[in-house]
């Protein structure tokens, strides 16, 4: 799916009674309240409508007006406290579905949103038919809708607001909004108020002014945004996704529920992609399944691989792998409609390096390993244990996720010759733990310690190896650390440390333990 150099196109939607809708859908499956419902919130040290129902607006209530009017008018009206924040999640849950349109789609708040549908009408028959089923499909969801297209979006959101399901010509926007009234640009209030004063009532009859006498009295903010509504100048959306670098979908006549044809549709969809990305020799590295539910809702599965990747057989299993471990399971409900997959981070492929690596099998069975277990249990739990460019104990390797890992110049410091035990353990603790040591002389080696309230007679003690801290790294110098190889004489191994150098670098060295050998 791609875009033309068609001019823009702007699909407006807006959803006048999107407060009092989520709350009458969250009613449905109760008793049904037939009271009219408003919303309401504190503007101006005082309660004022913010939502309408249709039977309040049926009623001559209206979005502004304080609640005190309204109950005088309606003693039986049904108040809530406006929620933001659901109104938020639900628009973005809308606006989720949207995507089956165009990937393209911004929010224009508070209840609005605006897809970018340049190139794309000719997939849905035409921009009519477009308009016609994004109505009818959100209005089946039961939310009360206005939708218009126009070339840019200022002039779409005006019409969806004033001229409900009308399509502006390309660059005819001038004369599809010149009737509008001038509420339909979203002016701030003292902008409106002024305009009305000067007795220009209508887009049209500001768009006749001239733009120095507006930019004097008004501002060059508001010329600009009605220069923009006419098609004189542009302003782009801001997409809420980055456009996918490439991706594909099928769309199906009836919505389908069994695994084995969402099994199958992924399949064919990463055949696809795979065709798509040999002919520009890359490879995926991070991908999302999007399931677009007839009823409107739409789940996103996302894996990552650690190389690029093309094979479409793979693709299908990793998917398979993190369905599996879903802890909320993929429920198609009515069915899918929609099955998309999208390569959201593509990477160079280096066939030679893949034709060398198959080769090497263990190398490879790792590779995939790695990705089943990222995609099973998340990409940050799936670790891989790499050198760093530092002499300090802790310092020296990080845990990163493995599928990140990169070749580094930094190797891994030899520990011990052949045929020697190591000289420091494999693993450390994440901190090093206080103990309380008895040693000959203080700069000595131990001789008792306790840790963890057990005490422990040193039978063998190795060392010191010394170990300077990165001066560089720090404001204050940090004391030098002496470390110990200790053998217990129940044969249990520990790496102890001395901080701080008796006489030179303080009075009181302090002991700890920083592991321990296996």
């Amino acid at each position: 799916m791609g875009f033309s150099a068609s001019p823009r196109r702007i699909l407006a939607l807006w959803l006048p009674r999107l407060p009092t809708d989520r709350l009458q859908r969250a009613q449905h499956a109760g008793a049904p309240d037939e009271r009219p419902v408003v919303v309401v919130a504190k503007i101006d040290n005082a309660l004022r409508l913010t939502a309408v129902d249709r039977k309040a607006a049926q009623m001559n209530l209206r979005v502004g007006m304080p609640l005190a009017d309204a109950r005088a008018m309606i003693p039986t009206l049904k108040v809530v406290e406006a929620d933001e924040e659901a109104d938020r999640k639900l628009i973005e849950r809308i606006a989720d579905w949207c995507d089956r349109y165009t990937p393209l789609v911004a929010l224009d708040p508070p209840h609005g949103l605006l897809l970018d549908v340049t190139g794309v009408a000719q997939l849905f028959g035409g921009e009519r038919a477009l308009l016609d089923s994004a109505h009818a499909a959100i209005a089946k969801q039961g939310f009360a809708v206005k939708a218009a297209i126009a070339g840019n979006a200022a002039a779409a959101r005006a019409l969806a607001h004033y001229a409900e399901g009308m399509i502006a010509e390309p660059s005819a926007e001038a004369e599809a909004i010149a009737m509008l009234p001038i509420a339909a640009l979203q002016l701030d209030a003292e902008a409106l108020h002024g305009l009305k004063r000067a007795g220009l009532k209508t887009i049209g009859a500001v768009a006749s002014r001239t733009r120095a006498e507006l930019t004097k009295r008004f501002g060059a903010k508001m010329v600009a945004l009605i220069d923009c509504a006419l098609g004189l100048a542009e302003k782009p959306i801001s997409p809420r996704r980055a456009l996918p670098d490439c991706m594909a979908e099928h769309r199906f006549a009836e919505p389908v529920v069994t695994e084995a044809v969402i099994a199958e549709s992924l399949l064919s969809l990463a055949k696809t992609l795979a065709a798509v990305l040999e002919k520009r020799g890359e490879g995926m590295r991070a991908l999302a399944a999007s399931f677009y539910r007839a009823d409107g809702v739409v789940r996103r599965i996302i894996i990552e691989t650690g190389k690029p990747l093309r094979d479409p057989v793979v693709i299908q299993k990793l998917f398979r792998e993190r369905l599996d471990s879903l802890t909320d399971p993929l429920d198609p409900g009515f069915g899918f409609d929609l099955i998309r997959l999208e390569v959201s981070r593509a990477e160079r492929y280096d066939a030679q390096a893949g034709r060398l690596e198959e080769s090497d099998a263990g190398k490879r069975e790792i590779a995939y390993l790695i990705d089943r277990l990222a995609a099973r249990f998340g990409p940050q739990r799936v670790l891989s244990f790499c050198p760093l460019d530092s002499h300090i104990p802790e310092a020296a390797g990080a845990a990163i996720p493995a599928q990140y890992t990169k070749p580094t110049k930094a190797s891994w410091q030899k520990l011990s010759a052949a045929n020697e035990a190591p000289r420091r353990p494999l693993r450390m603790f994440a901190q090093p733990e206080p103990i309380d040591v008895m040693a000959e002389v203080p700069d000595g080696p131990p001789l008792r310690f306790r840790w963890r309230r057990v005490a422990h007679q040193v039978a063998r003690a190795e060392g010191p190896e010394r170990i300077a801290m990165e001066w560089w790294r720090h404001q204050e110098p940090k004391p030098t650390r002496d470390y110990y190889r200790v053998e217990d004489d129940e044969g249990r191994r520990f790496w102890l440390y001395r901080d701080g150098l008796y006489e030179r670098e303080t009075d009181r060295p302090r002991w700890y333990v920083h592991g321990v050998f296996a």
